[in-house]
This record gives structure tokens, C-alpha cells and sequence, in this order.
């Protein structure tokens, strides 16, 4: 069943992508704010009753962003005349909070066909020392993922002829376990209020890299494989 996710460019559904999220009632706390490619803006509306929200931005390198529209132009052009970087973000996303689910509960067996063979063993040895609360962190829910956005695209032939297209996605995501600052330096933590603004959730902003390759050899089934994941600060 799962299989199915990994046929990006088919079966996801066609939803245009944003490039800012919006969190209901999402505050900073401190002066902390993301590094990187994420800003923050917080906004404020009405006198007697207040709406928080933040909108994360995402601001990719120029040349990057422009290089990879490259690449997308030339998928399409040669390889897949219906891929959409739209819906292969959204397969993507779907893709890795089933991945990282699986992989916080080291449900390996799950991921066969899923996650490249040659990288499983390795993912199932780092997993199998983590922490509960560092494994409890690998996992994304989809209303948790802050920002999306395609790392790296890279187009290639093997020295038997056969074609391959091979895209690095880059994710924020917010989770609440319980991980402390000295733990994890660099990251980034928010306080997170929904509906009751006496009951504060404290978030922490973690990143993860997740590469999706593609053979498109005539006769091959279009299936997308993940070949690469990494955990900034937890797989090391």
C-alpha cells in the first residue's frame, strides 16, 4: 500500500505550494530566531481579543532555486512530460512522515522498498542506540512540517546507459519531545498555543534531509526509492 506513495508524480493529488505556512498562535520565545533559510514574522490583530500567527518564509539560495528549476524544466522535457514539482512536494511530505514514523518506532520491515536497502542497515544500527526521546524526535506529523523545499536536483546515467533523476528535500518540522537545549545545540525552540492561551506546548524546530531517486530507463517502473536521510543533530 504504501508502495503507492512513492509515485509522486502520479497519484498526489494537484495542490499548489505556498511558500509560507501559516500556525495558528505560534509565539517565539526570547529572542531566538531560525537560522538558515526560515525567517519569522509574527502578526497581530484586534485590541480586546488577540490572533497570533506566524508566518515561516522560506528564502532559498537564488542560485539554488534557480538551478533546480533548471533540472525540473529538463525532467519534464525529457524524462516526464506530467511531473509536477507541486505534487511530487506533496508525495515527498507524505513520504516522509510515514519514513519517519516508522523509523521512531524501528519498524525497519515497513521500509523495505520503500528506503534503499544499502542505507536501511545503516539507519537501523544509529536508531537502534538512540534515546527514546531522540527517537521519539525523528517522527513529523504533516501539520507539524513548517517548511518545505527541493535541496538539490541532480540528473545522471550509470555506464550501462541507465537514466536517473535524484532530488535532495529539505524539511522543518516542530516537535515536542523532550529533548533539552545543551542536547541539541543550534535548534530553535517555540511555544506553541492552541485555543487556550493559558496552556502553552513548548516546540522545538528540527531539520531533516531526505533524497528521492528515480530510474527512468524505458521499461523500469516509475517508482521513486529514498536513497539518503539525515537528521541534523540526531543521526550522526
Amino acid at each position: 500500500m504504501w508502495r503507492s506513495v512513492f509515485r509522486l508524480s502520479r497519484l498526489c493529488t494537484r495542490t499548489p505550494i505556498c511558500s509560507h505556512l501559516r500556525v495558528p498562535f505560534l509565539s517565539h520565545p526570547g529572542n531566538h530566531q531560525p537560522s538558515g533559510h526560515l525567517s519569522v514574522i509574527r502578526g497581530f490583530s484586534g485590541q480586546k481579543t488577540r490572533s497570533d500567527k506566524m508566518v515561516v518564509v522560506g528564502v532559498p539560495n537564488p542560485i539554488v532555486w534557480f538551478r533546480t528549476r533548471i533540472y525540473f524544466f529538463l525532467i519534464r522535457a525529457y524524462f516526464d512530460r506530467d511531473f509536477s514539482i507541486e505534487e511530487f512536494t506533496e508525495g515527498a511530505k507524505q513520504a516522509f512522515t510515514f519514513v519517519s514514523r516508522m523509523l521512531s518506532q524501528c519498524k525497519f520491515d515497513a521500509l523495505e522498498n520503500l528506503v534503499a536497502s544499502e542505507i536501511l542497515k545503516d539507519l537501523q544500527e544509529k536508531c537502534s542506540v538512540l534515546s527514546d526521546n531522540y527517537r521519539y524526535a525523528l517522527a513529523a506529523k504533516s501539520d507539524e512540517i513548517m517548511y518545505t523545499f527541493p535541496g538539490d536536483v541532480a540528473i545522471y546515467y550509470d555506464d550501462n546507459g541507465r537514466k536517473f533523476v535524484r532530488i535532495l528535500m529539505r524539511f522543518w518540522y516542530l516537535t515536542c519531545a523532550n529533548i533539552s537545549e545543551e542536547e541539541l545545540e543550534g535548534t530553535k525552540v517555540f511555544q506553541v498555543v492552541m485555543g487556550n492561551p493559558d496552556v502553552k506546548d513548548t516546540k522545538r524546530m528540527l531539520t531533516a534531509n531526505y533524497e528521492f531517486r528515480r530510474e527512468f530507463t524505458q521499461g523500469v517502473k516509475p517508482d521513486w526509492i529514498i536513497t539518503r536521510i539525515e537528521y541534523s543533530k540526531l543521526l550522526q
